[in-house]
């Protein structure tokens, strides 16, 4: 009897699994809130250099008809007939209003020693407009986003490593209440560096909560149901696009909305403590004591109190002998790559991970660029996800994990790359390539959270999942670098948004199919399964070949002309001719 086995014996798909995965979602739900934040938190509002002198002209961005003509003095024009944002004159030039007159080549400019004004109608209040993160320091924004990432990518490490060692839900719980108090402590950050410090935390604690969440509804539901698991946990982080559409309209103040997407966690954590441990965990861990009072208290909520009872520490032992053993060894990242197996599925997954984060950050950080309610697009962005995670649920059930990963990442990048091929100017077919292109990446996600927790063993699964995440968070950080190259050529950061992709979907062609596979629970699972899927391979082939043989005999069968005979022999017909 497998561990699958006694899970189905204690219910299966029962009421503790509804009601389990119900719960993890919604910390979910808030993940999507705080890794698109800084969409909302750091937008760049329209602004120009404050002017001196006349204080009236200073009070809002969006100048009045009697301050136009003063404001047309004091600062420069851009190529667009626009104030420009970074410059203003040294000395007012009035001759400017003079529609006749041009303005000299050598009319010196300063770099807004006053500061700048900007304009409020749309933002309240970000990390811009408070620190004054435009012009030479425009790149400090782009540096809070990759120290948030940097944050994500060390929990991956962290949180991966030690969720093996001391469990799933000890680990949610402390990443709830870091997500809690570094996020609201970020709301009110004094500086700039404190705020970065307490991002780089919540980055931290998110890994925490989205590898546990993901491995305790995983390794608690039955093979038959993953799919389905998996799509729900999926669509959670697509609702959380919405709720951060919705809350960003209503809060406009960069340090309430910080708050409000923070705080919630703390329930989280206190409702944590309800969290049943992962009974696999405790199986692999040698804590099979544990592991017999979780599957009775699941055999209990799900109705199947007697079969529970039938449970005993004599059938743990006599019917989960690798798990035992495994009990006895420790492990660590190094194991990821032991065998040729691991090596191989460890080397694929990397590419998977690092461009589907990689190339879905490099359009999702970038809403302001669409020309249209910054809003708005956050919500298409977020409704476009609920038709392609359908999409790629189907597949996954009917057709397997590997051609749904290949599929949803080849087909992202050639949308990101076509849009090399669209004018600026077509802004609608420009925005539709890159909503489809971030469809496809959203199901990528979806389906490579549930098909790394299926090829890794429980045993190293946590540290497998970290290791991906590590390499997501790096695409994260990344990601915002490339949009610099765009200096050398607008459309080279879409070649490399769009190439990575491509190649890391053909990578996932050389990983195992585990659609009707059992959760591996050891590395030896991982190997005798990948020598049954080579014999199943083998046989498959051989099959094909006895077909194409027979087909081939029956056509000769057809073809061949009879035997000549010989004089005076009577013209029979040919017997197997005609059968």
């Amino acid at each position: 009897m497998t561990f699958a086995k006694l899970l189905d014996r204690v219910g299966g798909m029962g009421r503790f699994q509804v009601i389990n995965v119900v719960l993890l979602v919604f910390p979910m739900v808030l993940l999507a809130c705080h890794n698109l934040l800084q969409n909302f938190t750091a937008a760049i509002p329209d602004h120009r250099c404050s002017v001196p002198v006349n204080d009236t002209c200073n009070t809002n961005v969006t100048e009045s008809s009697e301050c136009k003509d003063f404001l047309r003095a004091s600062i420069p024009m851009d190529d667009n007939k626009t104030l420009q944002k970074c410059h203003r004159f040294v000395t007012t030039q009035w001759p400017f209003l003079n529609s006749n007159t041009t303005r000299p080549q050598d009319t010196e400019t300063e770099a807004c020693p006053d500061g700048w004004l900007y304009d409020t109608t749309v933002f309240t209040s970000t990390i811009v407009t408070e620190w004054n993160l435009v012009c030479d320091f425009r790149n400090l924004k782009q540096l809070a986003q990759s120290v948030y990432m940097a944050g994500v990518l060390v929990g991956a490490i962290v949180f991966g490593g030690l969720s093996d060692k001391f469990g799933r839900k000890a680990l949610l719980i402390w990443s709830c209440l870091q997500m809690a108090v570094s996020g609201s402590c970020a709301a009110f950050a004094p500086s700039f560096t404190a705020y970065c410090i307490f991002r780089f935390l919540s980055g931290m604690a998110l890994s925490g909560v989205g590898l546990n969440c993901v491995s305790l509804s995983v390794e608690w539901t039955p093979m038959q149901s993953r799919a389905t698991v998996s799509m729900v946990t999926g669509y959670s982080y697509s609702i959380g696009q919405f709720v951060l559409a919705g809350v960003a309209y209503a809060i406009r103040d960069w340090r309430w909305l910080q708050l409000a997407v923070s705080f919630p966690y703390l329930a989280f954590f206190l409702y944590g403590w309800w969290f049943t441990e992962s009974a696999r965990w405790y199986a692999t861990s040698g804590k099979l004591e544990q592991a017999l009072r979780e599957l009775q208290k699941v055999a209990q909520i799900n109705g199947q109190k007697e079969q529970g009872d039938k449970l005993s520490l004599e059938v743990l032992t006599a019917n989960l002998p690798k798990e035992a053993a495994s009990a006895k060894s420790s492990f660590t990242a190094v194991d990821l790559v032991h065998t040729p197996v691991l090596r191989r599925l460890t080397c694929c997954l990397c590419f998977v991970w690092f461009s589907t984060s990689f190339a879905y950050y490099g359009l999702a950080m970038d809403l302001q660029n669409f020309g249209v309610s910054i809003y708005l697009i956050q919500v298409i962005f977020g409704a476009v996800d609920i038709p392609a995670k359908l999409i790629a649920f189907f597949v996954i059930c009917y057709f397997g994990r590997r051609i749904t990963q290949a599929l949803s990442l080849i087909l992202a990048g050639f949308s990101i790359v076509a849009n090399i091929f669209v004018s600026q100017d077509m802004q609608i077919l420009r925005t539709v390539f890159a909503v489809l292109g971030k469809g496809c990446l959203a199901a990528s996600f979806n389906c490579v959270f549930l098909y790394t927790g299926e090829l890794y063993p429980t045993v190293i699964r946590q540290t497998g999942m970290g290791f991906g995440n590590t390499m997501a968070r790096i695409g994260g950080i990344v990601a915002p670098l490339v949009r610099m190259t765009s200096e050398y050529s607008p459309s080279l950061p879409l070649v490399i948004y769009g190439a990575a992709p491509i190649i890391s979907g053909i990578a996932a062609c050389f990983l195992p199919e585990t659609l009707n596979v059992p959760l591996p629970d050891t590395i030896e699972d991982v190997e005798s399964q990948n020598l049954k899927q080579q014999k199943a391979d083998e046989n498959c082939k051989e099959k094909v070949f006895s077909i194409q043989d027979g087909v081939f005999l029956d056509m000769r069968m057809f073809t061949d002309s009879r035997p000549i005979r010989s004089t005076g022999e009577k013209d029979t017909p040919d017997v197997a001719s005609s059968s």
